[in-house]
C-alpha cells in the first residue's frame, strides 16, 4: 500500500477507531450499567469512581513501560497483536462477570491489554509522518477515533443487550488489528533504543515544551472525564425525561447518553480533518485556543437549561469543538518530540496525561454523592463548573509552548 494516501491514513488509524469504539461504550455506557447491576444504588457512584480510579492508576505505568519495551525491541506490531488478543478476552469476562470483584479484575486486565497495544501503536504517527503532514495525519486519526464513537453511539442506542455490546467490541478490535498487521509495514529503519529505563523515563521531562503539552492535555482531559464519567447519572437524576420534537427518544438513561455521545462524535468527525489541515497551514495554537474556550463555555447552558432537546444541540457543538482540539493536540505533541528512537516511550509518557485524569475523575464520585445529599443536583453543578475551569486553564496555558506556533 502506498504511504500517505487517504486509504493509507485510514488503515493506519483503524485501531484508533476500534479503541475509541471500545472505550466510548465501556466508559460511558457499559461499565456504569454493569456497576448499577452489581452494586446497591446508594453506593453506585462511589463504587464506579473507585473502579475508574483503580484501573486508571494501574494504566498510568503501562503506556510508558510498554512504549519503552517497544523502543528497545525496535518493533510496534507484535505488541499490537498481543494487546488485542488480551483485550478480546477481558471484554468477554466483563460481559459475564457475576460480581463486582470479578468486574474489577476483568476491567484491570482490559486496561493492561490496552496499554500493551496502544503504547507502541501511538508512536506510528511521529514515526511515519513528516512534520509538515502531522496535522493531516492527526486529523485522520481524530476522524477515525470519533468515527468509532459514532459507531459506538449507534450501537449503544440501538442494541439494548449489554453482553452483545461487549462481544461486538471484542470483534471490532480483532478486525482492526488484523487490518493493520496485514497492510502496514513495520517502521522502516527504526533503530532499537539503547538508553536505560530510568534515563528514558526522565529524558522528555527535561524538555519544557513536552512538560507544557503534557500538562495542558491533562487539564482538558480531566474536564472531559469529569463530564463523561457521571453524565449518565446526571441524565437520570436531573434531566429525567428524554424527549425532543414531541417524541420520546430514549427510555433509559444509558440510551440517552449513547445518543448524546453519537451527536458529539458526528460533530467531531466533521471537524477533525479540516482542523488538522488548517493547523498545518496556520499553526496549532489558534485552533486549540478557539476549541478549548468554546468547550468551557458550553458547560453553562448544560447546567442552566437541563432539557434533553437543548442537550442534543449542545452535544453536536461540543463534538465540533472537541474534534478540532483532538486532531490538533496530537499533532502538537508529535511536533515537540526530539528523539526518533524514543517515540513510543515519549508517547507512552504523554498518554499518562490522558489516563491520570481518570484517576482524579473517579475520585469525584464520593464528592458528587456528598453534595447531592445536601441538595438535589448540587453535586452536578459543582462538577460541571470545575470542568469549565479546567477547560479554560488547559487551553490558555498552551501559549507556554515555545517550539510550536
Amino acid at each position: 500500500m502506498r504511504p500517505h494516501t487517504n486509504l493509507w491514513y485510514l488503515v493506519l488509524s483503524s485501531y484508533w477507531f476500534a479503541s475509541s469504539f471500545k472505550w466510548f461504550l465501556v466508559l460511558l455506557v457499559l461499565l456504569p450499567a454493569r456497576v448499577a447491576e452489581l452494586v446497591p444504588e446508594p453506593e453506585r457512584a462511589t463504587r464506579l469512581g473507585l473502579l475508574f480510579a483503580i484501573g486508571a492508576g494501574m494504566a498510568l505505568i503501562g503506556p510508558p513501560i510498554w512504549g519503552y519495551i517497544s523502543d528497545r525491541v525496535g518493533r510496534r506490531m507484535p505488541f499490537l497483536a498481543l494487546g488485542t488478543l488480551l483485550t478480546a478476552a477481558s471484554l468477554v469476562w466483563m460481559a459475564y462477570a457475576g460480581s463486582y470483584g470479578q468486574l474489577v479484575v476483568a476491567y484491570l486486565l482490559l486496561q493492561l491489554a490496552d496499554d500493551i497495544a496502544t503504547g507502541p501503536y501511538s508512536a506510528l504517527i511521529p514515526d511515519l509522518a513528516a512534520r509538515r503532514e502531522r496535522g493531516v495525519a492527526s486529523g485522520w486519526l481524530g476522524t477515525l477515533q470519533v468515527g468509532g464513537q459514532v459507531g459506538a453511539g449507534a450501537v449503544g442506542f440501538l442494541l439494548a443487550n449489554l453482553q452483545w455490546q461487549f462481544l461486538l467490541i471484542a470483534l471490532v478490535n480483532l478486525l482492526a488489528a488484523l487490518l493493520i498487521l496485514t497492510l502496514i509495514r513495520e517502521v522502516p529503519g527504526l533503530r532499537p533504543q539503547r538508553r536505560g529505563f530510568w534515563q528514558s523515563m526522565r529524558a522528555p521531562w527535561q524538555n519544557a515544551d513536552f512538560r507544557w503539552v503534557w500538562f495542558t492535555r491533562f487539564l482538558v482531559m480531566l474536564a472531559q472525564y469529569i463530564v463523561q464519567t457521571y453524565l449518565q447519572y446526571y441524565l437520570a437524576d436531573v434531566v429525567q425525561h428524554f424527549s425532543a420534537f414531541g417524541r420520546t427518544l430514549a427510555g433509559e438513561a444509558f440510551q440517552a447518553v449513547a445518543l448524546l455521545g453519537l451527536l458529539i462524535s458526528i460533530g467531531a468527525a466533521l471537524s477533525a480533518v479540516p482542523a488538522g489541515r488548517l493547523s498545518d497551514q496556520r499553526g496549532r495554537k489558534p485552533l486549540i485556543y478557539f476549541a478549548g474556550v468554546g468547550l468551557a463555555l458550553l458547560m453553562l447552558p448544560i447546567l442552566l437549561l437541563p432539557r434533553f432537546d437543548l442537550l442534543l444541540v449542545l452535544a453536536l457543538v461540543f463534538g465540533l469543538l472537541y474534534g478540532a482540539y483532538l486532531a490538533v493536540d496530537w499533532a502538537l505533541v508529535s511536533d515537540v518530540l526530539s528523539n526518533p528512537e524514543a517515540h513510543a516511550t515519549d508517547m507512552g509518557l504523554w498518554q499518562t496525561s490522558i489516563v491520570l485524569p481518570q484517576v482524579l475523575a473517579g475520585s469525584f464520585g464520593a464528592m458528587l454523592d456528598a453534595f447531592n445529599r445536601q441538595s438535589a443536583g448540587l453535586g452536578y453543578t459543582v462538577l460541571f463548573l470545575l470542568a469549565a475551569i479546567f477547560f479554560v486553564l488547559g487551553t490558555l496555558l498552551v501559549r507556554q509552548i515555545r517550539s510550536v506556533r
